[in-house]
């Protein structure tokens, strides 16, 4: 499969990068398109892909498009490459509350339409997305973009309505734990721990304690409770919390996030 990006912003080089980190895919099957010159000449002295001259060129030289440029120029790039996309080509989408239903309006629900949403740890291979299909994509097809994404982390196909809400759990959250991580330190750092070691250790503890939940497949709350010892220190952290409201504060960050999405996904 030929993959085209147009736009090499920060999304769209971590993805370049997990496909061809990951085999994936080999670096002379993707092509690029940027009108920053400076980022095409390293991508392609980087990986060795191949720059187009145009958005109709890359759309012309490849299977599957992934649209990585801001969000407020989607329309634009489609209207522009509408007329090389046949019903053989995937356009893949990144960008946060763009519709199926808004591309296939320019160019044509006869199209094939993936709307995706990475988060930024991506960058790092360990990325979450979530993906949604338009009734064109085959069984086979969704197959093969669901390895392909699996190249920067993991991928779950939802219903388009709760793309909103993932986006507020996982395409947001980056923020929220980068927040609860440098709150802590904070802490460490008044009882006495130099910075840097405290950012070092959470970061560690904060991956762990998540791979804790994937991996047993148990109850947050089970495994919370294997923490706590009676009288002991973490429940005593825990009470703080619960005093803080730290669940009902977190239950409204993703309340209000999710609505925002919505309300962006309106203009």
């Amino acid at each position: 499969m030929k993959i085209g990006f147009v736009g090499t912003g920060n999304m769209g080089q971590a993805i370049l990068e997990g496909f061809i980190v990951s085999g994936k895919v080999k670096k002379e099957d993707i092509f690029i398109y940027d009108p920053d010159q400076t980022k095409l000449d390293v991508l392609c002295g980087k990986h060795g892909v191949t720059r187009t001259g145009s958005e109709n060129e890359l759309t012309e030289s490849s299977d599957l498009i992934i649209l990585a440029v801001k969000p407020n120029i989607y329309d634009i790039v489609l209207e522009k490459i509408k007329e090389n996309i046949d019903e053989k080509k995937i356009i893949l989408t990144i960008a946060a509350g763009y519709s199926v239903e808004r591309a296939e309006k320019i160019i044509g629900n006869n199209k094939k339409i993936i709307r995706t949403m990475p988060n930024m740890p991506a960058q790092i291979l360990e990325g979450m997305t979530g993906v949604v299909f338009n009734n064109n994509i085959t069984e086979n097809e969704k197959t093969k973009v669901m390895e392909l994404l699996s190249g920067f982390g993991g991928a779950e196909e939802i219903d388009e309505k709760l793309m909103h809400v993932f986006t507020s759990i996982s395409g947001s959250i980056p923020a929220v734990v980068d927040i609860f991580i440098e709150a802590l330190a904070d802490g460490a750092v008044l009882n006495g721990m130099p910075r840097d070691k405290a950012y070092r250790i959470l970061s560690e503890a904060v991956a762990g304690s998540a791979h804790m939940v994937g991996k047993t497949k148990k109850h947050p709350g089970l495994l919370k409770d294997e923490v706590c010892s009676p009288g002991g220190t973490t429940i005593e952290a825990v009470a703080v919390l619960e005093k803080g409201g730290f669940r009902a504060t977190l239950i409204e960050a993703v309340n209000k996030c999710t609505e925002k999405s919505v309300k962006l996904s309106e203009k």
